[in-house]
Parts: C-alpha cells; sequence; structure tokens
C-alpha cells in the first residue's frame, strides 16, 4: 500500500472489466476509463486493467474461472491491495472471487456509493447515501460476509461518520426505517422552502448533465453576475467525478437587470447505481420545479453521445419531460471547431465556463427561455404609497428613481406579476 503526506493508506488496486455482447449501453474502452476515473476520485491507485469478453456471465464469479485464477497471478505480481469489477455482483460472486484472488473485491456500485460517502456534506446527503448502500447490502447479507465486515477499511467501505454497519438484518431494515423517517421529515422543510421561493416569484434554472462536464464551474460563473456577488457562496469545484454532491442554489442576474435562481444538482454516469438515483430522488425532483433546464455537456470528451443518451435517460427515469432545455456545449477551449457541435434537437450554445467563452450569449439565451416575462418600465408611485415604493426598492432592479411632485417616479423591471398588480401605476410611453 502507498500512503500520501497525510498518512492516507492508498490502495493499489486492479481495474476488470466484462465484455458482454448483450451490453451496448457503453464501449468497454470508455467504460474502463470511467472506471478508471472512479477510482482515482476515491483516492485509489489504479494500477493495470484487464478485461474478459464473455459471451454470458458466470453465475458464481461473473467472470470465467480461468481468468480469475490469472487474476490472482496479477495480484500477486503487481502488489494489488484491491480488486474492482465493472460491474454489479451478487454477495456469493464477491465471496467467491475473494477466496481465489485472496484481496479485497468490491464492484462497481461499491465503488460509486464510497465516492459518494466520501463527497456527502449535508445531513441530508449524508442520511441518502447510508440509505443506498444499505439497501444494496440488505439482499447481499448471504454471501458477503467479510466484505461486510471491512467496514472502515478503505475503499468500498467508507460511509457517512465512518458508522460501523452491523451484519443483522433486522438492524439493517430498522436503519432503513429510521433514514426513510428522517429524510420525509427533511422533504417537508424543503417543500416549504420551495414555496418561498414559488411566493418571490425569481425563476429557477436547474444544471443538469454527466458528473464532471463543468455544471460547478458553469454556476459559479454565472452567479458572478450578481452585483451581491460573495466568491464566498461559490462552490467546490473541481477536476473529478462527482466533486459535487449536494444541491445547492444560488442567485444570479439576467442581461435585463432580472434575477433567478440556479441550482446544481449531483453528476449523473453510465449505469449509475439504482439504488442511488431513489435514493437522491427527493433531491433530484428539484429539477421537476425549474423553470429552464440547462443540459451540460463535456464537448471535449470522445463519449459525449454517451453522456448525453445517459443524463436524457435519468431525467426520463425521474419523469421529467416537457420541460424547456438549453444544451450547454462546455469546454469549447479544449477542442478545435467546438462551436460546430450541434447534433442535437433544441435551443443550444457552445461554451467555456472556465474561460467566460460565451456566457453571455448563454445569459441571454436563458432570458430569452425563462418562461416568465418581465417588463421594462416607468412606474410613478404617489407618496401616500410609501410601502409600494418600499416594496419596488427593496424588490426589483430600480435602473432610476427621482421624486417628483406628484410622487416618486422609478425606472425599473417588473416581472409579469407585479406588472399585472401594479399596472394602474405604470406611465405609458
Amino acid at each position: 500500500m502507498n500512503y500520501n503526506q497525510d498518512n492516507f493508506v492508498r490502495e493499489r488496486v486492479l481495474m476488470v472489466g466484462v465484455n458482454l455482447n448483450d451490453i451496448k449501453e457503453i464501449s468497454i474502452e470508455s467504460s474502463m476509463k470511467e472506471l478508471k476515473d472512479l477510482v482515482l476520485a476515491a483516492e485509489g491507485i489504479p494500477v493495470e486493467s484487464i478485461v474478459q469478453n464473455l459471451e454470458k456471465r458466470n453465475p458464481a464469479l461473473f467472470i470465467g474461472k480461468g481468468k480469475a485464477d490469472e487474476i490472482a497471478v496479477y495480484c500477486e505480481e503487481l502488489d494489488i491491495d484491491t480488486v474492482v469489477i465493472n460491474t454489479e455482483l451478487s454477495g456469493v460472486q464477491i465471496r467467491n472471487l475473494e477466496e481465489i484472488l485472496k484481496r479485497k473485491v468490491i464492484d462497481r456500485t461499491t465503488l460509486i456509493l464510497d465516492i459518494f460517502a466520501r463527497r456527502a456534506v449535508s445531513k441530508e446527503g449524508k442520511l441518502q447515501v447510508e440509505l443506498a448502500q444499505l439497501k444494496y447490502r440488505l439482499p447481499r447479507l448471504v454471501g458477503l460476509g467479510s466484505e461486510l465486515s471491512r467496514t472502515g477499511a478503505g475503499i468500498g467501505t467508507r460511509g457517512p461518520g465512518e458508522q460501523k454497519l452491523e451484519i443483522d438484518r433486522r438492524h439493517i431494515e430498522r436503519r432503513i426505517t429510521e433514514i426513510k423517517k428522517q429524510l420525509k421529515e427533511m422533504e417537508k422543510v424543503r417543500e416549504v422552502k420551495r414555496k418561498k421561493r414559488e411566493d418571490s416569484l425569481l425563476p429557477i434554472v436547474a444544471l443538469v448533465g454527466y458528473t464532471n462536464a463543468g455544471k460547478s464551474t458553469l454556476l459559479n460563473t454565472i452567479i458572478r453576475t450578481n452585483e451581491d456577488y460573495d466568491e464566498k457562496r461559490e462552490v467546490f469545484a473541481y477536476d473529478m467525478l462527482f466533486a459535487t454532491l449536494d444541491a445547492t442554489l444560488r442567485r444570479a442576474t439576467l442581461p435585463n437587470g432580472q434575477d433567478f435562481l440556479i441550482t446544481d444538482t449531483v453528476g449523473f454516469v453510465s449505469k449509475l447505481p439504482t439504488h442511488l438515483i431513489e435514493a437522491f430522488k427527493g433531491t433530484l425532483e428539484e429539477v421537476k420545479y425549474a423553470d429552464l433546464i440547462l443540459h451540460v455537456v463535456d464537448v471535449s470528451n470522445k463519449d459525449l453521445d454517451i453522456q448525453l443518451k445517459t443524463t436524457l435517460k435519468i431525467l426520463k427515469n425521474l419523469d421529467i419531460k416537457e420541460k424547456p432545455m438549453i444544451t450547454v456545449f462546455n469546454k469549447i477551449d479544449m477542442v478545435e471547431n467546438g462551436e460546430t457541435v450541434y447534433h442535437i434537437k433544441g435551443e443550444k450554445i457552445s461554451v467555456s465556463a472556465l474561460n467566460d467563452i460565451n456566457i453571455n450569449k448563454l445569459l441571454k439565451m436563458i432570458e430569452k427561455n425563462i418562461p416568465q416575462k418581465y417588463y421594462k418600465v416607468d412606474i410613478l408611485i404617489p407618496y401616500t404609497e410609501s410601502q409600494l415604493s418600499n416594496y419596488i426598492f427593496d424588490n426589483t432592479k430600480v435602473e432610476n428613481f427621482e421624486h417628483k411632485e406628484e410622487g416618486t417616479k422609478i425606472t425599473t423591471i417588473l416581472n409579469h406579476a407585479d406588472y399585472s398588480k401594479y399596472q394602474k401605476f405604470i406611465l405609458k410611453s
């Protein structure tokens, strides 16, 4: 094992892929590249990768017995700590592989759950990850054995707060019920917050897309347009899979001066574990309440089509459809002719969130596609209506004002609701 400067043990990982004829969602090369990125995100050391072509799965091992014996030799020669299989395994398959390989064996789902456990910051995020972990492990109690007892011993064993998970089925079932109850209470709080946002009449824009497509960087670039911008409000953005896990909500400003809210969401990945989608459904459903979706795509990634299809498939599974969407091809500074990548229906634009390329064009596109309408007006408020004047100054983008004999003349931008409500005070041009 290797130690970094903080004495954290970095495990040497052998990655094993299975190329099945009946799986065409993603090429084996792309899948293994993604697995390597996942290992790095879990702070493991990807040492070597092995791929086996299979006609059908081996019920006992998933891979073939001969390939398992071959991998056992590699483990000895390369001083491997952990073997990651690039698919989801049963408890029995993991136990059987460990007996042959004499190494810790984890599957792709366990690896992703481990990364999520590392990334979760909020209480809700930690509970969602723990729920996904418990649901994944419950049907694997028979057969997993040593895998479950390794909690706290490296990749695939972490959980929120380093909490040890007992093997007892009743204990796990009780914990699942308890977590669901807590998440239900948090959902009520989220409903209250959502209602307040709706009452504010500020439009909401949601960022969705593949992990590491640049959503957080784009959010940070967009919120800098707000006159009350504070760099402390920026979200963590890093070149790593699942750098952002907990959903965030920030205020930004359109070119016409109108504020809007923009929210980031957890990134997607091919074959995202069902347990994770279910656990994070409450958070992901925030996208349902957005007025506009920005689908962020890493244009420099050769698996562009896979990223597009994966995100759209997950949105469909969440029953999010018929909602205005702009496809944002990000990172055009990293490719030649990035502007020409327009092989998709609907609104689209090429940008570089990192280098602020075409961000103003994107904001104008957002302005155009947000369902709510805004109006720049001159409004004359009588001095007897001081409460209304205070409201206008506190809740709209005031560009100019002057005190006249009959009242205060204000040049500002009103949303559709305020425009209708205060029409009698609006000066006709």
